[in-house]
């Protein structure tokens, strides 16, 4: 891949409780998209490619999402890969610019969910997470509580047994996101808690109580992608916010074979991803100023810390007592609030990560702004699995 790649224009919607609002997955994405389009200055009929990711909805859902943007002939690809689809489709944007097949490419990602934790759609033909499952009920059983719940929390309980982690490491990190969205007009929830609100929060799985876990949401996210030649033709540079780095992984041998919920949900698809993009960026985590992370459960986002090298593994309780990753600290992690108090509408939740980053590093992010931020780390985790991670800089 010769070729650089930047992002021009980012837009989402404001994430919303499913049925509190009047609208279906093309209106979201045409808000989404348009509002893309507006922050890079171009028009729709210069886009090249298209990708369109989502988890539920119908075959060519992607292209009547993107007839509302226009109708110009452009391929439109639709993507699915769980909870990491938004992301997989700004790799796809970002590889169709780096590969020579575009000069200017669309990512965009939407969900509209169902109330309600995550249930089995298809019950006739084999379920593409049961090895996960069957692993997790053959180390820890199986509980009363939603099975993702489950399968995020056991791996906190391992941490815990491992390493000394305490149940209040985990409200920690419920409390910090919950307090940092206080600041996001994007957010599903603007509300701030105290620590002890958190940790009295009904128990969805011990450890997790309901405001360390992330709802279901309606909403979207958008990126536009291009090349150098399209940005020093169209005077982008002023926005533009290179992508230095990214790479995704999906399920080793260990995920399975170590007989770990840690490794379970993703640990080994994580540490190498973000290896991979140091490697590709010629930064470290040490670098990384703001961070947006897979947050779908508090257990999750402390594992991932420990994944990214963040900090070092068995050390994220110690990391989070310093307040090492919220303002003030070394490395601003979800600043947006995260999967834990944004939401989490499947297909879009990777676009509206690299919005925010996008947002952090141009100084457009308001209140949230990280002083200083010029390195930008992304992560976004689908079981099942894949792990997308991405590294950002401004161009200039």
């Amino acid at each position: 891949m010769g070729r650089k790649a930047y992002v021009v224009g980012v837009g989402m919607t404001k994430f919303e409780k499913p049925f509190s609002k009047e609208w279906d997955y093309p209106d979201m994405a045409k808000e989404a998209g348009e509002n893309a389009l507006a922050d890079a200055g171009i028009r729709y009929d210069q886009i090249e490619q298209v990708a369109v990711g989502y988890c539920f909805g119908d075959s060519t859902t992607g292209q009547r999402a993107v007839y509302g943007l226009g109708l110009t002939g452009v391929p439109i690809y639709n993507v699915n890969n769980n909870c990491s689809t938004g992301s997989t489709a700004l790799l796809m944007a970002k590889q169709f610019v780096e590969g020579g097949i575009a000069d200017c490419a669309l990512a965009l990602g939407f969900e509209k969910m169902e109330k309600g934790s995550l249930g089995t759609k298809y019950t006739d033909r084999t379920n593409p997470m049961d090895k996960q499952f069957g692993l997790m009920v053959e180390l820890r059983g199986f509980e009363s509580g939603p099975p993702a719940a489950q399968i995020f929390g056991n791996a906190g309980r391992e941490h815990m047994e491992k390493y000394g982690t305490k149940p209040e490491h985990f409200a920690k990190i419920g409390w910090k996101n919950h307090k940092h969205s206080v600041n996001n007009p994007y957010s599903q929830f603007q509300d701030e808690y105290s620590l002890a609100d958190i940790e009295a929060a009904p128990m969805v799985h011990d450890p997790l109580t309901k405001l360390m876990c992330c709802p279901t949401s309606d909403g979207s996210g958008a990126a536009i992608v291009a090349s150098e030649d399209f940005v020093e033709k169209n005077g982008l540079w002023d926005k533009a916010v290179e992508i230095i780095g990214m790479a995704m992984t999906t399920d080793f041998p260990s995920t399975f074979d170590e007989k770990s919920c840690i490794k379970l949900i993703g640990y080994d698809m994580t540490a190498k991803a973000a290896q991979q993009v140091y490697e590709q960026s010629g930064f470290g985590p040490e670098d990384v100023d703001v961070v947006e992370l897979h947050d779908c459960f508090a257990a999750n986002e402390l594992i991932t810390y420990e994944g990214l090298g963040l900090c070092a593994e068995g050390k994220a309780g110690e990391a989070i007592d310093e307040g090492r990753f919220t303002y003030g600290g070394k490395t601003i992690v979800n600043p947006s609030g995260g999967l834990i108090s944004k939401g989490h509408p499947l297909g879009a939740t990777g676009l509206a990560q690299c919005a925010e980053l996008n947002w952090q590093l141009r100084g457009q992010a308001d209140a949230r702004q990280v002083d200083g931020a010029t390195v930008a780390l992304q992560h976004n985790l689908g079981l099942g699995g894949a792990a997308v991670v991405a590294m950002y800089k401004k161009a200039r």
